[in-house]
């Protein structure tokens, strides 16, 4: 395992959900529902076994929160070059699902880098990665994920690998995106349209299920009953018990 359990933060779009650990790799994604075959699953093996990072080259560390009131996971960078944040979500599910993954700088000037490491079913099959426009597709049986970035990228050792540079006051986004491999691969969405209609999704969720709640209660009420409206599949109302498979109840413990 590549992280401690209590080192991951959840985002989810109501359909499916990922663990974000707190170097900044997302090491459990499952797509596109709770249960389908894992394409991130470094967290039960290493990075080979799929994983997408995004960090500074030269490390440093970290602080997080959720926006209030929000599913979006905001990971702030403090580094000796200076400071940049990394806002991770997953917008309310439109035609297709989206990992959005946004890094803005904060202050002086930080050379980052993303690494992404794609392996369906559970990090067994290496899937066919190849350029068509401003995105790059990997396709694997009847998966295809859509990667696309303003930021360079290039294939090294079957991974797709990106360094920039942002400076304060800079964003730069990225977006992954699932769509069936037979079909056309999907449009690509503005990440800050995504992040403004995702954040108001959940506000506006909050606001109905804690109207009647006093308001010293909202803010212990609110993110439970936030974690299990992400753990619960919409078109369904099912309730998954966890976004994971075989991790232990505790640690150390037999029970998974």
């Amino acid at each position: 395992m590549t992280g401690r359990i209590e080192d991951y933060a959840l985002i989810g779009d109501l359909q499916t959900a990922a663990l974000v650990e707190r170097g900044g790799s997302i090491d459990w994604l499952c797509f596109p529902r709770f249960d389908s075959g894992a394409c991130f699953a470094s967290m039960l093996g290493e990075p080979k076994n799929g994983r997408w990072l995004i960090a500074p080259q030269a490390g440093g560390t970290t602080s997080r929160r959720y926006l209030h009131g929000t599913f979006v996971l905001e990971t702030t960078w403090e580094t000796d070059d200076g400071a940049v944040r990394v806002l991770d979500f997953m917008p309310p599910r439109g035609r297709a699902p989206d990992v959005v993954r946004i890094v803005e700088g904060v202050r002086g000037r930080v050379r980052m880098q993303s690494e992404l490491v794609i392996r369906f079913d559970y990090g067994k099959i290496v899937p066919w990665v190849r350029r068509q426009g401003d995105a790059r597709l990997a396709i694997a049986g009847p998966d295809g994920l859509c990667f696309r970035t303003p930021a360079h990228t290039f294939g090294e050792n079957m991974r797709t690998v990106s360094e920039f540079v942002v400076d304060e006051g800079e964003r730069v986004p990225f977006v992954l995106t699932w769509f069936s491999s037979h079909d056309d691969p999907p449009a690509a969405i503005d990440p800050e349209v995504a992040l403004s209609e995702t954040e108001t999704f959940w506000r506006e969720w909050n606001d109905i299920c804690t109207s009647t709640v006093p308001e010293e209660w909202h803010a212990v009420l609110q993110r439970s009953l936030m974690v299990l409206k992400a753990l619960t599949y919409a078109p369904t109302g099912g309730i998954v018990a966890a976004p994971t498979t075989s991790l232990p109840e505790w640690i150390g413990g037999v029970r998974n």
